[in-house]
This record gives C-alpha cells, sequence and structure tokens, in this order.
C-alpha cells in the first residue's frame, strides 16, 4: 500500500480539499503511474455535488488522466518504466462477457468499474485522478502518443473518445455532412475530429459568441440555434446531429435537419425527460440515439488517430489550489474549452 496527495470531497456539495489517499500494492498485472495532468469533466462536478444520485464518500473525481509509468508489475509487458500513458472512464471489468471479449468494455454485463465512485470487483472504492498517482490494470492503461503533449492529451480520455466513438460508429467520412450541438469541452474535440474524417462540419451554438474558434478548429459553417431560421434553412440537410449538451432541446426541430437515414446521437443526459413527436423520425427514416464511450481499442485508435491530425484540447491551466473555483466555471460553461 502506498499513500499519495489527493483532493478529495467529505461529501456531496462539499468543496474539495487536500488530503491523503492509500493506492493498493502493486499487482502481477498493475502498473503504477505518477500523474501529471487530470482533465476536470462536468461529470466529476454531478457525481461529487449528489446530482446523479447517490456516491460513494470522501470522493477523489477525475478521469482524464495522463502521466508517466512509475513502476510496473512483474507480468506486465505493454509498458515500461518512463512510458507516457492515459487512464479514462474506467479500470477494470469482467473480460469475458460478449462485450469485453469484443473490445467494447464500457457495456460489460457484469458491470464496468468506473474510474473513480465505483467499486471494484474486490470491494474496494476506486479514487480518481485528482491525485499524485493511481494504480491501475495494464489492460486499462492507455499508451500516449509521443506526438500529444500530456497536458493538451488528458482530457482526449474522455471528451476525445467520447465523441470520436459515435462518429466512427455512424461512419462519418467524406461527403458526410455532420452537426456539432454545442461549442464547449466536448464539442470544440468532436469539430476536430470531424474535420479531421473528411465531413462538412457544421457548429449549432446557442450563439455566434465562439464562432471564430469554431472556424479555426474546423468548422464549415457555424449557426446560432437561437435564431430560428437556422433550423429552416439546414431543414432535411444533414446525415448526423452530434448532440454534446445536457440541456434539453427543442428535438423536432433539430430532428427535422436530418436527411433520409439521419440521426441525432445524445451524448449528455438532460435533468428532465426528453419530448419529441414520431412524425419527426417516420417520413425520412430518421432515429433518435444514444452513445457511451469507447472501449480500450477503440480508445487507443483515437489517441492515434489525434496525434496523426494534431488534435488536442484546448486547455486553461490550473493548479490544484484553484479546483473549486474552476467547477463554479464550468457550470457556467466559463472555460475555454477544457481545466
Amino acid at each position: 500500500m502506498e499513500d499519495t496527495p489527493a483532493l478529495a470531497t467529505p461529501a456531496p456539495g462539499v468543496a474539495l480539499k487536500r488530503t491523503t489517499i492509500t493506492r493498493r500494492t502493486l499487482r502481477d498485472d498493475d502498473v503504477r503511474i505518477g500523474i501529471e495532468y487530470c482533465g476536470i469533466c462536468h461529470s466529476d462536478i454531478h457525481q461529487a455535488r449528489g446530482e446523479w444520485g447517490k456516491g460513494n464518500f470522501p470522493m477523489v473525481p477525475g478521469h482524464e488522466i495522463a502521466g508517466v509509468v512509475r513502476e510496473v508489475g512483474r507480468s506486465v509487458t505493454k509498458f515500461a518504466v518512463g512510458d507516457h500513458v492515459g487512464v479514462g472512464c474506467f479500470v477494470n471489468s469482467c473480460g469475458e462477457c460478449e462485450y469485453c471479449r469484443r473490445g467494447e468494455e464500457q457495456f460489460c454485463t457484469r458491470g464496468v468499474v468506473p474510474t473513480y465512485n465505483g467499486r471494484d470487483y474486490d470491494g474496494e472504492t476506486t479514487q480518481g485522478g485528482y491525485s499524485r498517482m493511481i494504480v491501475v490494470k495494464e489492460h486499462f492503461v492507455l499508451r500516449m502518443p509521443d506526438e500529444l503533449g500530456l497536458s493538451v492529451a488528458a482530457p482526449l480520455m474522455c471528451a476525445g473518445i467520447t465523441t470520436y466513438s459515435p462518429l466512427i460508429h455512424w461512419n462519418v467520412g467524406p461527403g458526410t455532412h455532420v452537426a456539432i450541438v454545442g461549442m464547449g469541452g466536448l464539442g470544440h474535440v468532436a469539430v476536430q475530429i470531424a474535420h479531421a474524417m473528411g465531413a462538412e462540419v457544421t457548429v449549432l451554438s446557442h450563439t455566434l459568441n465562439k464562432k471564430e474558434d469554431g472556424v479555426r478548429l474546423g468548422a464549415d459553417h457555424y449557426y446560432a440555434t437561437s435564431d430560428r431560421t437556422t433550423f429552416t434553412r439546414l431543414e432535411g440537410r444533414l446525415d448526423l446531429i452530434l448532440n454534446t449538451v445536457s440541456v434539453n432541446l427543442d428535438l423536432d426541430a433539430h430532428l427535422r435537419m436530418l436527411r433520409v437515414d439521419g440521426a441525432m446521437v445524445n451524448l449528455g443526459i438532460p435533468p428532465e425527460h426528453d419530448t419529441f413527436h414520431a412524425s419527426s423520425l417516420v417520413p425520412r427514416r430518421r432515429s433518435i440515439a444514444g452513445s457511451n464511450v469507447g472501449g480500450i481499442p477503440e480508445t487507443q485508435q483515437m489517441l492515434d488517430f489525434c496525434a496523426r491530425h494534431d488534435i488536442t484540447a484546448r486547455i486553461e491551466l490550473i493548479g490544484a489550489d484553484e479546483v473549486n473555483d474552476a467547477w463554479d466555471r464550468v457550470v457556467k460553461s466559463a472555460v475555454r474549452y477544457r481545466f
């Protein structure tokens, strides 16, 4: 067992405080990682503030981890001391079910083990990346390409794979017209990935405040949804809408922008139930769907893709004592684009 400094919240809604946590003794298939950077995901805030149901406290959030290998177990073969690595949203799965066997551990039938606010199969509570060090099974550690700086790559462990996975699943590429709803922590990465895949990319944001950024990152078009003419202008033109926001939208208006066989894929979970009319789907065989993060093989594929195309998160780098204030700014959407 080894102690390491961390930031933890002792109870729902209570500010993060400096503390010390204990990591497990290195097992044969474990990798000990010195954490250099950890991105802040809005889901950290939801869970630490008790907004997604009962949590495990004290809680150390963080699942956008980038660091350096400090020690490996004796059966580890993929990593060596000094390697640059990442850890994403989960740290264990059964490894035996149909989904684990095909590299989609996020759908594990026994239940994937989240990087924090979860319990591993041995009953131990998982604690995340707002800490100096973490111990993770080799299978759930990702190789960080040399072309990616660790600070700007850390958010790819969630924001990157959450947007890459549906773009791959819905066959985005040259000749497809993709709209990204929201130009935030997820959206600004999605724009870059869809552009690199060769799609025509449109950003749908409430205002035009971030238009210059969107165009610079690869958007071909940028429209304000506060202007209702946007919906008529784009009616029947889009192959895919990737919804990165967690607010309730006028789904019928968005669905009518889809072509035949178009899909609207939701990544966020709004606070209230969504409503839409079947007539927005049936006449043009449209669909509405959701998407999770990707599995370990797809996450490595995403990192390699981002390295080839120079795709990184745009970040504001902060210290540990600034995290509570940063959380408040995330809630207010006052960051461009990831802490």
